[in-house]
């Protein structure tokens, strides 16, 4: 909305829109867009997101809070299968858990109002009303991580100097051979996708805990600064780029400071992304990243522009990311897929030459 549309009367007329049997996705978002409040802006998303679709937008998806635990990764692997995904930054917590329904380890639907000391001596792990079981998924799940990253960095010890997304690779690639339903994690679809799945907060994580015995064992490492290289590089080499925010946190912040990599630190382009829609209920107030405006970016050089291309939707991502994702597949066409994997090392290397000659 331009500045003299702000300042007018000259909006679009509420009219009370009708509710009716049988209504599909996309026709309540189009109702959502009638109204106003989160309602409205949940429509301004979707029209967002269908533009980043339909300019080929290069798409980066951040994942927070505990989404895959709640079976989202097949959610977001459809999403990578249609194109509309390029490259993921998560915590390495939903990386860790998306593998469970691959391995067809329990996690079932809990309770919240419990006495935790109780599930405790069950062994029962609890997220909100989600339970896991220690041995039977936690444990489990460690022992085949250990095993697989033992394995892959026997075969390719050039691991040990790469960054996470180079990790996620080879668990992808590992889940993809071995587990009973690979179907069901985005992990895989990353993989079989050439999708780059960073996880710069890897320490803090299951995967980064499971790296533990075996850095003491074989000194295996990862190099999290070239994490980001090859994230501004994906920037770097995107005539336009976009990113669908699921909460807030690291994997937020990773993706949006490309722009500033770019700009502030190598000096080589200015802009950052030219879309971004985030999901929180992260309240901007408290001076925490996860609650910042998106126009709050701009005056770190994280987006284009403050005044269009972006919004914040305050909600539930467990109720607003399906919805979104229904619309899209409904609206917008299969996309190429960019399989920025294959090409990243060779973008951070022309990158550098571009730097050193300056």
């Amino acid at each position: 909305m331009s500045d003299n549309h702000r300042y007018s009367f000259s909006g679009n007329k509420i009219d009370p829109p009708e509710v009716f049997a049988d209504m599909t996705v996309s026709e309540l978002i189009d109702l959502f867009g009638k109204t106003g409040y989160n309602a409205r802006r949940l429509a301004e998303a979707a029209d967002i997101m269908t533009k980043m679709i339909e300019t080929d937008a290069t798409v980066c998806l951040t994942i927070a809070g505990a989404m895959t635990p709640i079976g989202f990764g097949k959610i977001i692997s459809t999403m990578i299968e249609k194109g509309f995904i390029d490259w993921i930054v998560t915590t390495g917590a939903n990386a860790y858990h998306d593998l469970h329904f691959a391995y067809d380890l329990p996690v079932r639907q809990g309770h919240f109002d419990v006495d935790d000391d109780i599930l405790y001596s069950k062994q029962i792990v609890r997220i909100y009303d989600v339970y896991i079981k220690e041995h039977g998924t936690l444990q489990s799940q460690d022992t085949i991580i250990q095993k697989n990253i033992e394995d892959i960095y026997h075969i390719n010890k050039n691991i040990e100097n790469g960054s996470t997304a180079d990790l996620s690779y080879a668990i992808g690639k590992a889940t993809s051979d071995k587990s009973k339903h690979p179907e069901k994690s985005f992990m895989v679809s990353a993989f079989k996708s050439d999708v780059p799945v960073y996880i710069p907060a890897l320490s803090d994580s299951s995967i980064g805990l499971n790296m533990l015995p075996l850095m003491l064992n074989e000194k295996i490492s990862i190099n999290v600064i070239q994490d980001i290289a090859e994230s501004a590089a994906i920037l770097w080499k995107s005539d336009k780029s976009g990113g669908i925010e699921l909460g807030g946190g690291v994997p937020k912040n990773f993706f949006q400071q490309t722009g500033p990599a770019l700009y502030q630190i190598l000096k080589i382009k200015e802009g950052g992304s030219d879309f971004i829609v985030q999901l929180t209920d992260a309240r901007p107030d408290t001076g925490g990243l996860s609650g910042a405006t998106l126009q709050e970016g701009k005056s770190w050089g994280k987006i284009k522009t403050s005044h269009k291309g972006n919004v914040v939707v305050y909600g539930d991502v467990s109720v607003y990311f399906p919805i979104l994702c229904a619309h899209l597949l409904t609206k917008c066409k299969s996309r190429n897929k960019k399989r920025i994997y294959k090409n990243k090392n060779k973008w951070v290397e022309e990158m550098r030459q571009i730097f050193n000659k300056k």
